[in-house]
């Protein structure tokens, strides 16, 4: 199979993901970040360094299906080094460091910290090691980058509040649970969430979620109903599901029932949208996202250049114009739980409906 087939994706992408086709010869010439692109054939070594285990999408969805993906394009020749760094960015670093030490061609990094990590980034190019920033936009002379259109997100997510509050909106105030200040991504959904949120409704208070933790958003969710009382909070920005579960366990506990939104689709996410806890969560295509990554790693790593799969250029404080692939998004409620996570193969209506949340899948008419 070409891809992961991922319809609602699939329709809105307007890049073309090509295949890799045969290594070109660039003999001893160097590109723009100084290492050599001498070409090889799939016989390549690929580093895979994601940043945490407590949002369950990395290693449910991102792991296993880059490692899928470099497999098919290298005909299963591409030995593939992975490690989690846990949320630590100093590991991470230590990762990296073994990353080179294993003389990898070419490196697929979500950073744990996007600016501490750009010494780490130097290195790996300084060793001849191209740099694939993964789903967040690592600092350092990286040499291509593929993420979700994250401005795009927190728009969604805010116009997805507005239109769940209505007239509410008038009358109360909102939490804005922002994710963590060391993820640049979290800037950019807060950003586009005020773009749509500012003027139409009063932020009460907002967080900067200490490692994207659900029991940090739970207390600080916690906090926020001290400081402005149960009856003056119509609604919750929550940047992802993760935040989003600690939340509603602080509303619960407070007896609220508001609307609140979220990222990333987990199981846990769609489980409480489907039972009303939770309004919205905000699914992007793993399998598209996944599967660019892979293919820009594995042309990189056979000296190949990156026109046919990146037609976007993306830059930072330390790369300029680095070949990029944004992925779409979209906004999953009740309405079309049916014709996205289960009609692409995330998860079964058996995973979703089970238990409590049988009776709430019978109404919605997911059987």
């Amino acid at each position: 199979m070409r891809r992961a087939a991922v319809a609602v994706a699939a329709t809105a992408m307007a890049v073309s993901l090509a295949a890799c086709g045969s290594a070109k010869e660039s003999g001893d010439k160097s590109d723009s970040t100084g290492s050599s692109a001498a070409a090889k054939g799939d016989d390549i070594k690929v580093g895979l360094l994601l940043p945490e285990n407590k949002t369950a999408r990395y290693e449910k969805f991102d792991k296993p299906l880059i490692e899928k993906k470099i497999k098919e394009l290298t005909n299963n020749k591409a030995e593939i080094q992975y490690n989690n760094a846990r949320q630590d960015a100093s590991l991470q670093a230590q990762q990296v460091d073994t990353m080179i030490t294993n003389k990898v061609d070419v490196l697929i990094l979500d950073a744990v910290d996007a600016k501490a990590i750009k010494n780490s980034v130097q290195k790996a190019v300084d060793q001849g090691i191209k740099v694939v920033a993964y789903d967040r936009l690592a600092e350092g002379p990286i040499s291509a980058y593929t993420s979700f259109d994250n401005t795009a997100v927190g728009k969604t997510q805010g116009e997805a509040l507005l239109k769940a509050l209505g007239d509410k909106a008038k009358s109360g105030q909102i939490v804005m649970m922002n994710g963590s200040v060391t993820d640049p991504n979290a800037k950019q959904f807060k950003d586009g969430a005020h773009s749509v949120l500012d003027g139409k409704v009063k932020v009460g208070k907002e967080y900067d979620t200490k490692e994207w933790s659900p029991d940090n958003a739970n207390a600080n969710m916690e906090a926020a109903i001290s400081a402005l009382g149960k009856d003056k909070i119509v609604g919750v920005y929550s940047a992802n599901d993760g935040m989003a579960g600690g939340i509603i366990t602080a509303l619960n506990a407070a007896g609220i029932k508001v609307p609140v939104t979220g990222q990333d689709a987990e199981l846990a996410g769609v489980q409480r949208i489907v039972s009303g806890e939770q309004y919205m969560s905000v699914y992007k295509s793993y399998p598209e996202e996944a599967s660019v990554a892979a293919e820009m790693a594995v042309a990189l790593a056979k000296g190949e250049d990156l026109s046919s799969i990146a037609k976007d250029k993306v830059s930072s404080d330390s790369a300029k114009d680095v070949p990029s692939v944004l992925v779409p998004v979209v906004s999953l409620t009740q309405d079309n739980i049916k014709d996205t996570v289960v009609k692409d193969g995330i998860y079964t209506v058996n995973e979703i409906c089970t238990g409590k949340y049988k009776a709430a899948c019978d109404k919605l008419g997911l059987k």
